[in-house]
């Protein structure tokens, strides 16, 4: 992914959610284990779709090192994005009371109910996430996201489950490593997509992993990043917009000196801006980049106060 903003997603659709068949054998295969992974594969006549980003994980101790970090306890309710064929869905129905897997792919489907069968705590929808209303699946109950993301949909699957009516109380994913590295970026290096996901939660990267550790394998390193959302939000729906408003705008030009690019990209006089600037100690001079979160949300308070 080299896009450092979080896209807006499309309205989204109410989805059924299915439960592999009662009855069926369980599944008994290790698919961390690289010839048990393509056995299961050639059984069902597919491979790894990389359009969709597939590379299946095949290590155990990043297995391990996801569902450490989501600290999951018998009353978790859990979301998974790109489930693929069940390695991490496997794991994590061993330790939730809940588990809603989320597969695109039709024709890994199959592969997946295979090897979830007989794990009644499953629930499976055939669907894009982006169509999918996590306030739908889970109402008003609190849920953690465990997920090893696609690269290419990353940013949009972060935003829209951050703006969602129901926003996951913890997200643990695998990602790009260096997408996880803007993620926990601080003053110098901030990006549009560091202050969307601060502004909702705290990242940490709990650990980096190597592209050997997948099927196949990607042509880029990945990390896994938790992210801690905020007790309570960091402003109100209106104070909201305008940061997302001033963040954008600053962001467009990141080269250019910040009361510049402020000026060309908001509705407001530069004597305005310049005076929400001095009011909050912040140098017209500096960059987008090198403004900390607590700045950005600063400028926002004496923005919004002042367009009241």
């Amino acid at each position: 992914m080299t896009d450092d903003t979080i896209q807006r997603p499309p309205a989204t659709f109410k989805a059924q959610t299915t439960t592999p068949g009662e009855g069926a054998p369980a599944f008994s295969g290790d698919l961390t284990d690289i010839g048990t992974l393509k056995r299961l594969l050639a059984r069902h006549g597919i491979a790894p779709n990389k359009g969709l980003g597939q590379h299946l994980l095949t290590s155990r101790r990043a297995l391990n090192a996801v569902v450490a970090a989501a600290d999951l306890t018998p009353n978790d309710a859990v979301l998974e994005v790109g489930a693929g064929p069940g390695v991490l869905t496997r794991e994590l129905a061993q330790r939730a009371r809940r588990v809603v897997a989320v597969e695109l792919d039709r024709a890994v489907l199959p592969v997946l109910r295979e090897t979830t069968a007989g794990l009644a705590n499953v629930e499976i929808i055939p669907r894009n996430l982006l169509e999918v209303d996590p306030a739908e699946v889970f109402g008003a109950e609190p849920y953690k996201l465990v997920a090893n993301l696609p690269y290419y949909i990353t940013s949009l699957i972060l935003r829209y489950l951050l703006e969602s009516a129901n926003a996951p109380r913890v997200l643990v994913v695998m990602v790009q490593r260096e997408v996880a590295e803007r993620l926990v970026a601080g003053p110098g290096e901030m990006s549009l997509l560091a202050l969307s996901v601060q502004f909702y939660g705290t990242p940490h990267i709990v650990t980096n992993v190597p592209a050997t550790a997948f099927y196949p394998p990607p042509r880029v390193d990945s990390a896994v990043v938790r992210v801690d959302l905020h007790p309570a939000p960091l402003l109100d729906a209106a104070a909201a917009e305008m940061f997302f408003e001033l963040i954008h705008a600053g962001f467009a030009e990141k080269r250019k000196q910040l009361h510049n690019t402020l000026v060309r990209h908001i509705d407001a006089p530069r004597a305005t801006i310049d005076r929400w600037l001095a009011e909050g100690d912040i140098d017209p001079t500096r960059r987008a980049q090198t403004l900390s979160l607590e700045e950005w949300l600063r400028l926002t308070h004496i923005a919004t106060a002042s367009a009241g």
